[in-house]
């Protein structure tokens, strides 16, 4: 199907392009045209949908996705010049639904990072301020919303990675609840906590996206459907939105979660040391902690009731999150040996010095840093101490979540009738907390430092340790910046959460940075 640009788009795409550095591999721009028949294999009638909501519609994909004939670099040299021979599931299906891939996004080197600034191909920044980072690890799609030069994109959420660069250039971000969207065609990272998600400039087109993208898939055995009992994800009337429960999960409940740990002199000294330092990082800035307030205020307002909730496991979160992280990416990412693909070095005396030369020059620091990190907690006599444990944390962070908002269990009678009544079988509907402490920081002497960078990953890690959908979108613009805050909600739950972000933006409408032109309906 060929497609057209909108007048004037081409110069507009130019300007902001250069300014924000968001793509890696845009489609032919040599004239207005964009023709992406022949860059991905084409669909079969079985495959071809009715035309939809996304009908028409350019979208953007990171480039740890694949799509067939465009690049597949993961932000990394090593896969600097590798062109994807396949197509994701994920994006076939937009495909089917009419919608039309135009260009590869940058990341953080393989998603490894928060800020993009790890990626070996170029520098993406912030559409709001330049001089500031986007986010990552999915900042670069992030940004092509936030400038208006898609109306929707393609991330993947490992530890916050679609969410937190949402918050930092103002659009909707989703991570789906695990197993709901198929990562048949993602680069591994983590496969246990990752998938791939959607950033949009309205809640709306994200539920339009998600409904298409969502479904079990033969090709990944880690999918399947929603459960029949699950919330629907068509909007629902208004006669439920004002009426339901969000719980709070406010820094003040992670901060003495954190302290009351320190206090009870638990471990060894070292842990209650970064214990401390990561309570420190968690602390909110001014302009973010008045955004989440409110939103607080806002919720109230719209009629739902909010309760405080903790969430006790809480404050281990980033620990356990990135000693799996680490461990299942040191086994991933083995499979970069640059014998098959992959930049090679001009010389080598065999295959072993071969894949180290590949390797040392081709992975950047921060992902040499997480294989190291993985390969020790895996080594013999350390798993126990570690990576089981971390499992450990893992579930019971997941138990805690559960006995919020409830099980992801739907066959029992309990659950199944709290979700043909459109709300969880738990105390809340959703739970709702900040995304990361800061707005978008900035580089060299404002930027976060990496370990810093790291532990703010504590409010949004634990939604993927737990397997459960999460949802971000702008709160506020504080300081000429956005603040976005985030919902958590029941596995395949994700209509409840569009439901109520939905209600929020009816009355608090998606900002814009400056310059910015709606050329997508």
């Amino acid at each position: 199907m060929a497609f057209k640009l909108p007048e004037g788009f081409l110069s507009y795409y130019k300007e902001w392009e250069d300014k924000v550095g968001a793509f890696i591999e845009f489609a032919d721009l040599r004239s207005e045209a964009v023709c992406p028949e022949g860059q991905t294999a084409p669909l079969s009638e079985s495959e071809k949908k009715a035309p939809g909501a996304l009908a028409g519609l350019p979208f953007a994909v990171k480039d740890n996705i694949a799509v067939e004939g465009m690049s597949l670099s993961c932000g990394s040299k090593l896969l600097q010049h590798l062109k994807a021979p396949y197509t994701a599931t994920a994006v076939k299906k937009l495909l089917a639904a009419g919608a039309v891939p135009v260009g590869k996004t940058n990341l953080d080197e393989f998603g490894m990072g928060s800020s993009t600034d790890n990626s070996a191909i170029k520098q993406t920044n912030n559409p709001w301020d330049i001089s500031r980072v986007s986010g990552g690890s999915s900042g670069g799609s992030a940004a092509a919303v936030a400038a208006g030069l898609v109306p929707f994109a393609l991330g993947s959420d490992t530890g916050g990675s679609v969410r937190q660069p949402a918050a930092f250039c103002g659009v909707v971000g989703l991570k789906p609840s695990y197993g709901a969207v198929s990562r048949y065609g993602l680069v591994a990272y983590a496969s246990s906590l990752e998938g791939i998600g959607v950033l949009a400039d309205g809640v709306g087109r994200c539920r339009s996206v998600f409904s298409v993208i969502r479904g079990g898939d033969p090709l990944d055995q880690t999918s399947h459907d929603a459960p029949t009992a699950a919330p629907a994800l068509e909007h629902q009337a208004s006669g439920k939105a004002g009426k339901g429960t969000i719980g709070v999960l406010s820094p003040e409940a992670v901060a003495k979660a954190i302290s009351s740990e320190i206090a009870g002199g638990q471990g060894e000294a070292g842990e209650a040391a970064a214990l401390g330092a990561a309570a420190q990082a968690a602390e909110l800035e001014d302009e973010v902690r008045r955004g989440f307030e409110f939103a607080k205020k806002g919720f109230a307002d719209l009629g739902y009731t909010l309760v405080d909730v903790e969430i006790p496991s809480l404050k281990y979160g980033v620990p356990a999150y990135y000693t799996i992280a680490t461990a299942e990416a040191s086994a991933n990412l083995a499979r970069f040996d640059s014998v098959r693909y992959g930049a090679r070095p001009d010389w080598a005396e065999n295959p072993e010095d071969l894949i180290d030369k590949a390797r040392e020059a081709g992975f950047g620091d921060e992902v040499k840093l997480r294989i190291l990190l993985g390969t020790f907690v895996l080594r013999s006599g350390f798993q126990d101490r570690y990576y089981l444990r971390a499992q450990r944390i893992r579930a019971g962070i997941r138990r805690n979540f559960e006995a919020l908002l409830g099980s992801s269990d739907y066959d029992g009678a309990e659950n199944a009738a709290a979700g043909a009544a459109g709300g969880p079988a738990g105390k809340v509907d959703a739970i709702l907390l900040p995304v990361f402490p800061t707005r978008a920081f900035g580089r060299g002497p404002t930027s976060l430092s990496p370990f810093a960078q790291k532990a703010a990953d504590l409010y949004t890690c634990c939604a993927n340790l737990a397997g459960l959908p999460a949802l971000s979108f702008p709160a506020a613009v504080e300081g000429g910046l956005p603040v976005g805050v985030q919902l958590i909600g029941r596995a395949f739950a994700e209509g409840t959460l569009f439901d109520i972000a939905e209600t929020w933006e009816q009355g608090h409408p998606i900002p814009h940075p400056a310059g910015y032109k709606a050329y997508w309906s």
